[in-house]
């Protein structure tokens, strides 16, 4: 491995870095998270036409710029410095990979032009939290025909899916942490089908804006909590942090199409969008740990007390020596993440670890932020409560950290499967 970034790579980070400090202050992010939508829409326009952000790690073929992970890790690192509220995580990275991953060729040609050029959106919709139906923690209650990726439905609640007529399969049921899902052009659903003797995961897609699964409709998808499609509701829900836009997707009765063969488990295809995820999720936490540091530095250098800077004493340098070396040891965690997702994309193991390293480091950046501002009375309203509460809600919906290394302990062979024993050098459950 070349730990050095290529001069394209700096270029791309540099690039986004400068159009974010210009157009996503703190002002106009919390701005941007209190709208209807959650994000500003015509700046993740711009970002997608200008700076092909939408698209990044899509092929040129569908529409995208053809990077890779390490150039999405970087661009989601300069995200996360600002607690950009955007679509880039969940339509770019979960939606897309999963839509790349599971549906046929023209499904690919017909849905990801409009996600890599940013003119439509998507959101996908899992059961539980995006940590266990990805994979990326352990399931405390595995159920053996559902593979090791949990599946939407059966005793584990999500959505179900029957067949219905003309291609159409019939799902009821609800998905409850669902990222962008309130304002998502499209939905792409993890259904259980099969029952239980052939259970496994299909995935579905659907114009949020009308009925069934067609994927060139035109609606927006910004219509009210109803969805706009008939027997769907989405409503977005009071998270802990605003940034990230979080909904409640209901289903009664919805029709949908399924992306690809719906006789093949979607269950790898949902690990391998976990990867991903863990990089950028990874990325968004080391790129505000950094911010926070800074504007911590930069704080306790200016504030005065006895006569010198805060800064300048002893106790304080040594806790932001701390946080120093574990932002950085969580950066090149994440780049080795990404450079793994090339080099080896079926070993998850990178991206656990560098994501709990980097869920640590985040959380441990934004406490010291709150701890050495104290002197100023800190409020709700100040942002250093912003990225506390970011690294707050990625340890709920992404970790926690100690679940992350143990499923990463699991697939290493470390240690039992969560719910196994070893007996006699054999592992039974």
């Amino acid at each position: 491995m070349d730990p050095a970034l290529t001069q394209e790579q700096d270029e791309i980070a540099r690039a986004l870095r400068d159009a974010l400090s210009k157009q996503a202050g703190m002002e106009e992010v919390r701005a941007a998270a209190a709208t209807p939508v959650g994000y500003d829409a015509e700046l993740w326009r711009r970002l997608a036409e200008q700076l092909g952000l939408a698209g990044l790690a899509l092929p040129e073929r569908h529409g995208g710029t053809g990077l890779g992970p390490v150039e999405l890790a970087l661009a989601c690192e300069e995200a996360g410095r600002v607690l950009l509220p955007s679509p880039l995580l969940a339509s770019s990275v979960l939606a897309a990979t999963a839509i790349a991953g599971c549906a046929d060729a023209a499904q690919r040609d017909d849905l990801l032009p409009a996600l890599a050029s940013g003119a439509r959106t998507a959101a996908l919709a899992l059961p539980g939290t995006p940590a266990l139906a990805l994979g990326l923690v352990p399931d405390a209650n595995p159920q053996p025909f559902l593979g090791d990726v949990p599946s939407g439905g059966g005793r584990a609640g999500g959505i179900q899916a029957k067949p219905a007529d003309d291609g159409y399969w019939t799902l009821y049921g609800e998905a409850v942490h669902v990222l962008d899902g309130a304002r998502a052009d499209l939905l792409v659903l993890a259904a259980h089908a099969g029952g239980f003797p052939r259970g496994r995961t299909v995935l579905f897609v659907m114009d949020a804006a009308g009925a069934g699964g067609g994927a060139a409709a035109t609606g927006s998808g910004a219509s009210g909590a109803g969805g706009g499609a008939p027997g769907l509701r989405r409503e977005r829900s009071a998270g802990i942090d605003s940034t990230r836009s979080v909904a409640r997707v209901e289903l009664r009765d919805v029709l949908a199409r399924p992306l690809g063969d719906p006789a093949r488990d979607a269950g790898p295809v949902l690990a391998s969008v976990g990867r991903l995820a863990a990089v950028a999720v990874a990325a968004e936490a080391v790129g505000a740990a950094a911010q926070a540091l800074a504007r911590t530095v930069e704080y306790v250098q200016a504030r005065q007390q006895f006569g010198r800077a805060v800064g300048s004493f002893q106790a304080v340098k040594h806790r932001l020596a701390d946080v120093y070396v574990a932002v950085e040891t969580a950066r090149s965690a994440m780049l080795y993440a990404a450079w793994s997702a090339v080099t080896a994309p079926e070993d998850p193991v990178p991206a656990l670890l560098a994501l709990a390293h980097a869920l640590t480091a985040q959380r441990t950046a934004a406490a010291e932020a709150i701890q050495l501002h104290g002197g100023i009375a800190i409020t709700w309203e100040h942002d250093a409560h912003l990225y506390f509460k970011r690294a707050a809600a990625d340890e709920l919906l992404f970790g926690p950290p100690h679940l992350l290394r143990a499923r990463a302990a699991e697939l290493s062979g470390v240690l039992a499967a969560t719910g196994t024993t070893r007996t006699g050098g054999a592992t039974t459950r």
